[in-house]
């Protein structure tokens, strides 16, 4: 087994140090989610966490991890006799983004339990977990199914294998720790909300601190044995921290006014339910034993906020997470401690804390617990950035001059309108792509639709048809007692239908006829709004811009909705228009990307008023008019089987209907910016129509109208 990089010598990440330390001493905190780039030791500092943890007491020999002085009676290997257990090292599992359902909750074998009627089960990994760490790298990548079995069983504790009237039940209680990278794509709101602090880190920005991260790395690569040993010592202290601390705990006083500033700053800062109020009062319970005391203190308060309130006030996967923290201050002003502030306790930790004699003078070794509010960490940035330095006085004077750059061919970029929830835009046919929820699919999860013979591994056996396959066999095959005689060939998979996520690509006039304020603010706000549809649905995003002479991929295909929502904010406007080189560059991105995931269909959404006046960059046909290019070039993408969908921005008395000609040549539907919207009573767009396999006119005046 390879010797794991030590939890005391990642350098800097305070905040990330502080608060995996603070599940150690209190797990009931509820587990961190770290954000943050890639190559910031996020994985790095979350393996090295188990070494800290306190060995475990279990049942000898109980596959699930049962605590002696209290076994689960409904345990699988149970019933426990009372007895004295065995220590184990706390377990740290890893979930990989891939896992199958049955590698997650275990497995029951099905041939055994209907030819037997026994419940021979494997436990998966929530079983392996239980009384430990769950760690999800890339957590945010995680397939739906999975999330829905992890919020259960964070919810009630224990994990439920049911499959075809066998089921089994065990306890599963663990410390749930994910890391992301925002740029990859968003979590699921009722996941996020599971994990109890959330951690932003980033890269320093510090020459000296990036030269010990080089050379500590370096030197671990070289002998990952010395340098532990090396460490030894101050994971030794660090351990024996984290034991004083857990036994300190139960003695912690959480007084009347520490509850107040919890409930207000809850309550200030409008997050929803009350999970928030109990993870920050767990949190400062652990910071003040950290530290060594007995009560709770305002530092305790606010440092306990800054970890658990960022991502439970996100209104919209495009808000950045984050807490004002004057605000923050203002708030737990009101509320002053009212005792003074008495002496550390005697028997209590040093405040320096092991470590602080390492290479790098300090930032090797345990996060500081009185300082930790005050360090200028990645969750600090954001909200100060406006207001630091002689700013105030230079503010007002920097945007001017931007504003006033509107009057040539290239006009400044303008805000989007307000999102509104739009109609359900689907792709036809039956996919078999990723799991989301857009269009039908074949998916492993879903209502079941019939049975087959099953391609490799069986993982969703079709009862009914099994039964059928195996009965006209049962005397040849010498059957004489209760249970069926049930071969590997008699087996059938179900075939569900669910919903897939599609990748969906924007392709969006940006040129001169778009360029009135009022007039993009309502696309962008449309096309905001079609972004944030993409990310409920589980979409990958693309989006092209085209304007003057060229088409340009301003984002390439992602699942990060937050980075092309940016990308859109910042899109000027002017020129002509290059409607087929727009068109052109999308059915390049289709073609390379059906390379990459051929199950992933596409659908495109062109977003414009259906003018062309400009060949663009396409050349080779200086004989047709833009026109004809851009019609040229909308059959290309409909003989190529591509779901399309127009968005039409024409406005004003006098209409020249260009975008319901686009709309044909692509074999869609085209839709207007206040017909897109769910609540409008201008038609529902429930699928989106192609000419692929059909010879009928794709021209039905149904799917298209100009309001």
């Amino acid at each position: 087994m390879s010797t794991p990089y030590p939890f005391t010598a990642v350098v800097g990440q305070t905040d990330l140090r502080l608060a995996l330390l603070l599940n150690a001493v209190s797990p009931a905190v509820g587990g961190v989610l770290v954000r943050g780039e890639k190559g910031t030791a996020k994985s790095t500092a979350v393996r090295a966490l188990s070494a800290l943890l306190p060995q475990v007491d279990v049942v000898s020999g109980c596959r699930f991890s049962c605590a002696p002085t209290a076994p689960d009676p409904a345990c699988p290997d149970g019933p426990h006799e009372p007895g004295p257990g065995g220590l184990r090292p706390a377990r740290m599992v890893e979930l990989p983004v891939g896992a199958s359902e049955d590698r997650l909750v275990g497995a029951l074998d099905i041939e055994r339990a209907l030819a037997e009627g026994v419940k021979a089960f494997e436990p998966g990994l929530l079983a392996d977990a239980h009384r430990g760490i769950l760690y999800v790298d890339e957590v945010n990548l995680l397939h739906d199914h999975l999330i829905d079995l992890l919020l259960d069983a964070a919810a009630m504790g224990a994990s439920y294998v049911e499959r075809e009237g066998v089921s089994v039940r065990h306890a599963a209680r663990f410390l749930l720790v994910g890391t992301m990278n925002p740029e990859e794509g968003e979590l699921r709101p009722q996941l996020l909300d599971r994990f109890g602090l959330t951690v932003e880190v980033a890269a320093s920005r510090e020459p000296a601190q990036r030269v010990e991260v080089v050379r500590r790395r370096l030197a671990y690569e070289d002998d990952p044995a010395g340098f532990a040993t090396r460490w030894a010592g101050d994971e030794h202290e660090v351990r024996a921290r984290v034991v004083a601390a857990r036994a300190l705990l139960p003695k912690v006083s959480l007084g009347d006014t520490a509850l107040l500033q919890i409930a207000a700053t809850c309550a200030g800062f409008e997050v929803d339910g009350m999970r928030a109020d109990i993870v920050m009062a767990r949190t400062a319970t652990a910071l003040a034993a950290w530290a060594g005391r007995t009560d709770v203190r305002k530092e305790d308060v606010r440092q306990a906020a800054l970890l658990a309130l960022p991502h439970r006030r996100r209104r919209n996967p495009f808000d950045a997470p984050g807490l004002d923290e004057d605000m923050l201050d203002r708030i737990l002003d009101e509320f002053p401690d009212e005792e003074p502030e008495p002496e550390p306790e005697p028997e209590g930790p040093d405040d320096g804390g092991p470590g602080d004699g390492g290479p790098d003078g300090g930032p090797g070794g345990t996060p500081p617990q009185e300082d930790g509010p005050q360090d200028p960490g990645p969750s600090a940035e954001t909200p100060e950035a406006p207001e630091g330095g002689e700013a105030p006085a230079e503010a007002p004077e920097a945007p001017q001059p931007a504003a006033q750059e509107s009057t040539g061919p290239e006009q400044a970029a303008v805000g989007a309108a307000e999102p509104f929830r739009t109609k359900m835009l689907s792709v036809p046919g039956l996919g078999e792509g990723a799991s989301g929820r857009r269009s039908r699919a074949r998916t492993a999860h879903g209502r079941t639709t019939g049975a087959q013979r099953p391609r490799g591994h069986l993982t969703k056996l079709h009862l009914t048809a099994t039964i059928q396959a195996a009965a006209p066999h049962q005397k040849a095959r010498g059957r004489d007692g209760r249970g069926l005689v049930i071969r590997k060939d008699d087996l059938r998979q179900a075939t569900r239908e669910g919903r897939e996520g599609n990748l969906v690509l924007f392709v969006v006039d940006a040129s001169g006829s778009m360029a009135a304020r009022q007039r993009m603010s309502a696309v962008k706000g449309a096309v905001l709004s079609l972004l944030l549809d993409a990310y409920q649905r589980r979409d990958k995003v693309g989006l092209i811009t085209f304007r003057g002479a060229t088409a340009d991929l301003t984002l390439p295909p992602t699942s990060s909705v937050d980075a092309a929502a940016a990308r859109l904010e910042q899109l000027p406007t002017g020129g002509r228009t290059p409607l087929a080189a727009g068109l052109l560059k999308a059915h390049e991105v289709l073609r390379i990307e059906r390379l990459r995931d051929p199950s992933r269909r596409p659908l495109l959404v062109v977003v414009t008023d259906g003018r062309a006046t400009s060949a663009g960059n396409v050349g080779g046909r200086t004989d047709s008019s833009p026109r004809e290019l851009a019609g040229h070039s909308a059959r290309l993408l409909q003989a190529g089987g591509v779901a399309s969908v127009v968005v039409d921005c024409e406005s004003g008395p006098v209409r020249l209907g260009l975008a319901g000609v686009l709309a044909r040549d692509l074999g869609g539907p085209a839709v207007t910016l206040d017909g897109l919207r769910a609540d409008s009573l201008a038609g529902l767009v429930k699928n989106v129509r192609t000419a692929v396999t059909s010879t009928a006119s794709p021209h039905s005046s149904n799917n298209r109208r100009a309001a």
